[in-house]
């Protein structure tokens, strides 16, 4: 059954319902970044510093698969870069069948909601998440209000882009962490709810808004540059993971960083 696919795979990218993922798919929107060049040394720290599993391009699954030990792996399959002419409009460039003969256990895929390329981002979702589903592969929509006119922040924009990758059958939602009512996203569906990293001030700041993301109800993290640009990626996501996974303090977690 594809459900029991699902269930398995999602079990092999979390811990007890609970998710530390580390997308390191920004390669292709902005170029080779610090923490990704040697991307082998950069996975295998996080790895072992009790990440769920990591998220790549297709081009690099030879290179992260070996280095996975027993995490998990999501094949990223839609991108644009900052250099061309409009960002926000991700196309895809990779299927979910090639995506599993990389090695993926799960698939993830970027919409703006209120960007000028929506439309096209909800049919090509709802397009990837029939075809994973029919493999028993869960799909990761990272969903997030962008384009003219939006506020990034504000919590209905937030929870309206949770609710859109809800209604399109997502396994798992990532969004933005907004300043304020957060909880109102997290109530918006049943699907669990994953933060992005955003640009927090400083260490501090980013494992209080994992706290409260927690606090709030969500069911974990999907933090990429926070941590593997870190000068010491594993106790980054060390320190996170305890919050995560085992609901520290952020005092408590903050000893992790030395």
């Amino acid at each position: 059954m594809t459900d029991a696919g699902i269930r398995h795979r999602l079990g092999h990218i979390s811990t007890a319902g609970r998710y530390l993922i580390v997308p390191m798919d920004h390669g292709i929107t902005q170029g080779p970044q610090r923490g990704l060049v040697d991307i082998e040394a950069t996975v295998s720290r996080v790895v072992e510093a009790g990440a769920d599993a990591v998220v790549t391009h297709r081009g690099l699954a030879r290179r992260v698969v070996p280095s996975l030990e027993d995490a998990g792996y999501l094949v990223h399959l839609n991108a644009s870069t900052t250099r061309g002419p409009n960002p926000n409009d991700k196309r895809q460039v990779c299927s979910v069948e090639a995506a599993i003969a990389a090695g993926a256990d799960a698939v993830s895929f970027h919409i703006n909601i209120g960007s000028q390329s929506e439309p096209k981002q909800l049919v090509e979702l709802g397009e990837v998440i029939e075809e994973a589903h029919r493999f028993g592969v869960p799909v990761l929509a990272m969903s997030y209000p962008r384009g003219p006119h939006i506020d990034p922040d504000n919590p209905d924009a937030v929870a309206h882009a949770v609710r859109v990758a809800s209604e399109l059958g997502a396994d798992l939602i990532k969004t933005s962490y907004p300043e304020e009512g957060f909880d109102h996203a997290v109530t918006a569906t049943d699907t669990p709810v994953l933060i992005a990293g955003g640009t927090p001030e400083d260490d501090v700041g980013m494992l209080e808004n994992v706290h409260d993301a927690m606090q709030a109800g969500a069911a974990g993290v999907s933090i990429g540059r926070t941590i593997f640009q870190h000068d010491t990626p594993g106790a980054m996501a060390r320190a996170i993971g305890a919050i995560v996974h085992d609901g520290a303090s952020v005092e408590s977690a903050r000893t992790h960083l030395g």
